[in-house]
């Protein structure tokens, strides 16, 4: 069951929750709140890197974009079911980044680029994937 659920579909919910506790703020009430650090780091070097909301938000996306690319090279019927539940939620961040109030940020605008390179490499790891299993690799490219 966990192996059909998009996870990149956490981080969409996660943005989706904080713009509606926010009532859908404009743009800019999301760039600053997204901005705020959560917590500061001392470095080695003596500088301090903060780490805000919004970075939170990028780091898990990219967290759950590696094990979609990983779950990707599977080539069951369940993993088919996965790859369009994951078109799906690119569709809907698309949607929600083009035309909601306080989606139109950077945060969101990466977190939707992941959703759709998890798309396309899901379909194309796949199908890849497939002609390996079914011997059909291509001569000279095995």
């Amino acid at each position: 069951m966990l192996r059909i659920f998009p996870l990149l579909l956490i981080p969409v919910v996660m943005y989706v929750l904080i713009a509606l506790g926010y009532g859908l703020a404009g743009h800019d009430v999301m760039e600053h709140f997204l901005a705020q650090s959560l917590h500061t780091f001392s470095m080695f070097s003596g500088d301090k890197w903060d780490i805000s909301l919004g970075d939170l938000i990028i780091l898990i996306a990219l967290l759950m974009l590696f094990f979609e690319v990983i779950k990707a090279t599977r080539t069951t019927r369940r993993e088919l079911l996965n790859h369009g539940l994951s078109a799906l939620t690119f569709v809907i961040a698309l949607i929600l980044f083009i035309t909601t109030k306080g989606f139109s940020t950077s945060v969101f605008f990466f977190v939707t680029a992941m959703t759709a390179v998890d798309t396309i490499a899901g379909y194309t790891i796949g199908i890849v994937a497939a002609e390996h299993d079914l011997g059909m690799g291509r001569a000279g490219t095995d």
